[in-house]
């Protein structure tokens, strides 16, 4: 029953609170399954995350972010993605390679071609068999983060709203592959619009 689920979206949209209740929802039913995140699973990604959400002293160009993500991700799908769905697991993955093209690509306007190309190769072209995009405005989503800001939240809002539009492009561009589900429903709603679509894949998947 191996399947590969991915949630994306801006900041502040939830996908981390929606793909925890999917894994949970999943244990309940005895289904067996991997959550985890990007970039910070493993050692080696655990250490790029430092430096990529963090660094205050290091100044880090949109190419040299595009390598660091593709280089925790391609130990991630090595040490972790690929052994999970072979073993028959649901992984779910709270971000992924469409992070990348969204947020270096769209957000940060490297050659899309070239982010694309970089992405496959890091993962081997594995490809989730479903993307969640939780969707909202930026203005809405930002106001919803409090405390210290990282290096992506602190970044200006046409940023965010590239990234977005990025987003959004690549779920018009894959409609099989994306959910595109309005992130300012309640918790509940989401989870319910979620679950129709995974059970969905689990039936087919037998």
């Amino acid at each position: 029953m191996a399947l590969f689920i991915t949630f994306e979206g801006g900041e502040g949209s939830s996908k981390s609170t929606q793909a925890r209740m999917l894994y949970r929802r999943l244990l309940k039913l005895a289904v067996p399954t991997l959550l985890i995140h990007e970039p910070g699973v493993t050692s080696l990604g655990r250490r790029m995350a430092r430096l990529l959400k963090w660094a205050q002293d290091v100044d880090i160009s949109p190419l040299a972010e595009l390598m660091m993500f593709n280089t925790s991700r391609a130990q991630l799908v090595d040490e972790i993605i690929q052994p999970a769905l072979d073993k028959g697991k649901v992984v779910i993955c709270d971000r992924f390679a469409d992070s990348t093209t969204a947020y270096q690509g769209y957000g940060r306007g490297l050659d899309l071609a070239t982010v694309k190309k970089i992405n496959r190769s890091a993962t081997r072209e594995l490809t989730p068999d479903l993307t969640v995009l939780l969707d909202m405005p930026v203005e809405d989503s930002l106001a919803r983060k409090n405390g210290k800001k990282d290096r992506f939240e602190a970044e200006s809002i046409d940023f965010h709203k590239r990234v977005r539009e990025g987003y959004l492009k690549l779920a018009a561009d894959e409609p099989k592959r994306w959910l595109v589900v309005d992130a300012t429903k309640s918790r509940n709603e989401i989870a319910e619009l979620i679950w129709q679509r995974v059970s969905q894949l689990l039936s087919s998947k037998g």
